[in-house]
């Protein structure tokens, strides 16, 4: 899609920039959440090899493609989330995750323009529709698949997005992503999210019976976000917000103890500050 003048990421954001070797130092810790592998020359060339298709839409070889992918997620990690965005479109499927997690994290969190936000969450849901097809294997394919689909449904509202069918979609998607990677962190966080989300709209009981849904499952989920990557603001994030969707009388109180663990963690990258932001929102 083309891209309009985006809100700067309103930080002082030297802190991100990862100079040199220090970004392929700092990667296991900027990716615990995705598990998103390192842009890799030799696995790009396999992959191109491997689908004669990749080659009629990609200049550049391998290297390139893989230097231009390191790229843009330097732009992704330092909040450049337009430029990592456009590079991440640039290279096709390679690029999917790196657009679609760019242009969603920054929807979500600086976009003050309903309908750009909603066209972003659906050309991140589009982009991973294909690229799942590319790469069928690739965890991440499927889960920001589900992320776009999950953050544009919080826009029409939850109960339209079930009425149109998303939520069985979100569902496939994430249950693909954690076969494919039962460590993926933000994948358990948003599936418990998705259990949440569904009970709060439409109650346990039929939520249940209809799609699945329970708060037992959710707290689950939750709970091996957690363990998987207890460093990261938006686990603790987003269990608040859980909490308070299951129940908002009773949770309240843990639901604030979350937010406040995730405003006393400190950032590694310009979307971990914009998750600690959002929690000293929740707490105001």
């Amino acid at each position: 899609m083309a891209l309009k003048k985006w809100t700067a990421f309103p930080h002082d954001a030297s802190a991100f920039s990862y100079a040199g070797a220090a970004f392929k130092k700092a990667w296991p810790r900027l990716h615990c959440g995705d598990g998103e592998s390192y842009p890799d020359a030799k696995a790009i060339a396999n992959a191109i090899a491997a689908d004669a298709s990749l080659k009629k839409v990609l200049k550049g070889d391998a290297k390139a493609i893989a230097a231009e992918l390191e790229a843009g997620w330097r732009a992704f990690h330092s909040g450049d989330f337009q430029a990592a965005t456009k590079a991440g479109d640039a290279l096709g499927a390679f690029g999917a995750v790196l657009a679609t997690k760019s242009s969603g994290i920054y929807a979500s969190n600086l976009c003050d323009d309903e309908a750009q936000k909603m066209a972003l969450f659906q050309a991140g849901a589009e982009r991973c529709e294909a690229a799942k097809a590319t790469f069928p294997d690739n965890a991440n394919s499927h889960y920001f698949h589900a992320f776009a689909l999950g953050r544009y449904s919080q826009c029409i509202s939850i109960t339209k997005a079930l009425a149109q069918g998303l939520g069985g979609k979100i569902k496939v998607s994430l249950k693909a992503a954690l076969e494919l990677n039962p460590k993926h962190a933000e994948a358990h966080l948003a599936m418990a999210m998705y259990h949440a989300e569904i009970i709060n709209k439409i109650g346990g009981m039929i939520g249940k019976l209809t799609y699945g849904a329970s708060a037992d499952e959710a707290l689950k989920h939750f709970e091996t976000a957690r363990k998987l990557n207890p460093n990261a603001p938006v686990v603790h994030l987003e269990f608040g917000r859980g909490l308070m969707l299951l129940n908002a009388k009773k949770n309240s109180d843990a639901a604030r103890n979350a937010y406040a663990v995730a405003t006393q963690l400190k950032p590694s990258d310009a979307m971990e500050q914009l998750d600690i932001d959002a929690a000293k929102a929740e707490l105001e």
